[in-house]
């Protein structure tokens, strides 16, 4: 049976209406893949020796900081982890176990880069130990320990998955244990490292990880088992509906139509919600640039970055899916009388209207000083004048249906990332930092900022070309994202 739904997978791989996209895709992801493999494997067999070196016990150190390397691989879970599933529904007519279908589902999971990854640096730190005369019994219990503990982060994640503002909740919580770690409060090592020594010197403690993955696969199990039901767990979930007017907005005409469309849209469902929490997020990144506290980033064309991120976090994720929002009732939308340029003109003013609030919000960071606030503003005009019509350009050829009520996934899905969307997002990052680069060499910090300022004004005043630019590609994209988004497997 398995053999058969691994069948089934490949089939909708290979038929799916975005197959090239996802060819592509994939060769592009197994150089990342390949990338981060070796950076594991590197770290995997220098971390002893450079421990060593720095005249600690390898074992030990690693040992001590190893609850920070676990709650990292959760936290990167919830935000880039796709859980496998499968088009559950059509099976449920045949004569299949439903223990079958869940274990399949769960196996998928177990395959996954985020599980296997953790090989390329545990397993050489393990023959390291080995190879120097370390216990072997111990290293082996050990691996298998951390092993599980990589797994049990993998079931969390699936069991997890559907809860609201769950990641930014772990960023939260991460934040505040390195904060009070690092200013001496509280250090939550103290605790956590005899746990992790007692795997390591003990031959009975490895257990202990082991029996947690074991119970919580069989939760798991039993979890999706029982809600395996077309009017249970994969029934849609119904809520009250509620009318809002929103009249103010009609003297705005068909932009105020859209407009009002999509501040009901994202006030009424999961995934806009979330998206929001994360461009609030955004709103403090600049803290790892402006503080001082990372010394790569403790320079004047890494803040031009930040300044970006900071005043345009809306804008980088909710403009990234325009019109993927919609694509619930895509073809519905097309089969009426609607002028693209009002449509995408409401989408465009939202994220302005949105970078502007952002900005002024921002204003917090002028504790650091006029010059740090000055580089946010410089990155709100850029996002305004320029990133804003390349995010509209780039979601023409993002054939990527959202499903509003689930909160998974707001960093993007895999349909969204595209090479013509990456070549677009070259110009949205690199070519600020560039003209701030250059600008800052040649004569000072100002006259950086005056260039990337320039840039974005000049994008604005161009806004009415670059909008009949982006309105012909979305006509000529027009069929093929509505097959796209017939694609619900």
């Amino acid at each position: 049976m398995f053999k058969r739904f691994i069948y089934l997978e490949w089939k909708a791989f290979t038929r799916s209406a975005s197959f090239a996209t996802n060819l592509a895709l994939k060769i592009l992801m197994g150089f990342v893949a390949i990338y981060f493999i070796l950076v594991f494997l590197a770290l995997g067999v220098g971390a002893f020796y450079f421990l060593r070196k720095m005249n600690l016990d390898p074992i030990v150190t690693v040992n001590k900081f190893m609850i920070y390397y676990i709650l990292m691989d959760l936290i990167i879970r919830f935000m880039l982890q796709k859980i496998p599933v499968m088009n559950i529904r059509p099976l449920l007519i045949f004569p299949i176990k439903k223990s079958t279908i869940v274990h399949f589902s769960l196996g998928k999971t177990i395959l996954s880069f985020f599980n296997l990854l953790h090989g390329f640096f545990l397993l050489p730190f393990s023959i390291v130990l080995i190879v120097e005369g370390y216990d072997v019994v111990s290293v082996l219990l050990w691996f298998t320990a951390m092993f599980s503990l990589v797994y049990i982060n993998n079931f969390l994640n699936v069991i997890l998955s559907n809860k609201d503002n769950l990641f930014a909740i772990s960023v939260g919580f991460f934040a505040v244990l390195g904060g009070l770690h690092y200013y001496g409060f509280f250090n939550i090592t103290d605790y956590t490292a005899p746990f992790f020594d007692a795997i390591f010197n003990s031959y009975w403690a490895f257990a202990i990880p082991v029996f947690v993955l074991i119970a919580l696969y069989y939760f798991t199990f039993q979890y999706f088992k029982n809600d395996l039901y077309l009017d249970a767990g994969l029934n849609s979930k119904l809520d009250i509906a509620k009318t809002e007017e929103l009249t103010w907005l009609n003297q705005f005409g068909t932009i105020g139509t859209f407009l009002k469309n999509d501040i009901k849209l994202i006030k009424r469902n999961k995934r806009s919600k979330t998206t929001v929490g994360l461009s609030v997020m955004f709103l403090f990144y600049g803290f790892l640039f402006f503080t001082n506290g990372i010394e790569a980033y403790n320079n004047p064309v890494m803040h031009i970055f930040a300044g970006i991120f900071v005043s345009g976090g809306f804008l980088i994720t909710f403009g990234q899916f325009v019109p993927s929002w919609d694509s619930a009732y895509y073809q519905l939308m097309m089969t009426q009388n609607i002028p693209y340029k009002g449509y995408l003109s409401s989408k465009w003013w939202l994220m302005v209207i949105a970078t502007i609030v952002t900005t002024i919000i921002a204003s917090f960071y002028l504790y650091f000083g006029l010059q740090v606030y000055l580089t946010i503003i410089v990155g709100a005009i850029y996002n305004i004048g320029v990133n804003s019509h390349l995010v509209l350009l780039g979601g023409a050829y993002t054939k990527t249906p959202i499903d509003l009520s689930s909160g998974k996934g707001a960093f993007g899905d895999k349909k969204a990332f595209n090479i013509k969307t990456m070549l677009i997002s070259i110009p949205q990052l690199v070519l600020p930092v560039l003209l701030y680069w250059v600008g800052s060499t040649l004569v000072n910090a100002n006259v950086g900022l005056v260039l990337v300022a320039s840039v974005g004004v000049l994008g604005f005043a161009l806004k009415d070309r670059a909008f009949t630019l982006i309105e012909k590609i979305y006509k000529s994209e027009k069929y093929a994202t509505i097959a796209a988004y017939k694609q619900k497997g």
